[in-house]
């Protein structure tokens, strides 16, 4: 049993939360199209399908509002104008640590290099990181932008291993979703700590078995003593 010798993080719902409502949100997109509110946040998201790509985010919401304009016989409304409204609202700096996540981080630093690895674009994720005073927590920072394909593909994982010169097998990666984070890392050779956002928390991982569940990232600090004393 290897000791682990370096941690990766994912960020968005992992170290860090948003602190902009749904509502907040939603409502803010009408505000700055000048259009009249219809409908609620839940209708866009489940209007939504899969996650939204690394570009083309303003298509992406667009075609949301399309199928929820249509819903509410709004069909004249412009949507391109409601998903950039969408993005305008969006404040990057407006987010917070999770519960645990300095304690995380430190613990992780104190056995070996610690890793950022998150599908965001790097200008808006450094945005976030600064907004946490987080831009030197990392040895190594991977962003979606800078590999191929995105996680869960391997290629964000096999980066950060070979900027930080250690094995899969001897490294952990902590995040908070089952598709992304567990799987893809499990795929990359690497072992998962599953962190679910508290919305996810009785989320069932299926056929994905994360390596360890976290109820919070000081329990970190437990798996990380365990693994060093396996290896003895």
């Amino acid at each position: 049993m290897h000791e682990f010798e370096a941690v990766l993080f994912d960020l968005d719902d992992t170290l860090c939360r948003r602190d902009q409502t749904e509502e907040e949100l939603y409502r803010g997109a009408f505000e700055a199209a000048g259009v009249e509110p219809f409908g609620a946040p839940s209708d866009l998201w489940e209007a939504l399908s899969g996650p939204p790509p690394a570009d083309g985010q303003e298509a992406y919401l667009r075609d949301g509002f399309d199928r929820v304009a249509a819903q509410y016989g709004e069909e004249s409304v412009d949507t391109g104008a409601l998903a950039r409204g969408f993005l305008d609202a969006v404040d990057y700096t407006a987010v917070s640590l999770r519960p645990g996540a300095a304690a995380a981080l430190e613990c992780a630093s104190e056995r070996g290099p610690v890793a950022l690895v998150t599908n965001g674009p790097e200008r808006r994720q450094s945005t976030k990181l600064a907004a946490l005073d987080l831009q030197e927590a990392f040895d190594v920072r991977v962003f979606s932008d800078d590999v191929p394909r995105r996680k869960p593909h391997s290629d964000p994982f096999d980066r950060a291993l070979a900027h930080l010169g250690v094995e899969a097998e001897a490294t952990l990666h902590v995040g908070n979703s089952l598709e992304h984070d567990v799987a893809g890392a499990q795929d990359a050779g690497l072992r998962a700590a599953w962190c679910p956002a508290d919305a996810d928390a009785n989320a069932d991982p299926g056929d994905r078995s994360p390596d360890y569940v976290l109820e919070s990232l000081r329990d970190l600090r437990d798996v990380l003593d365990a693994s060093s004393r396996r290896a003895r």
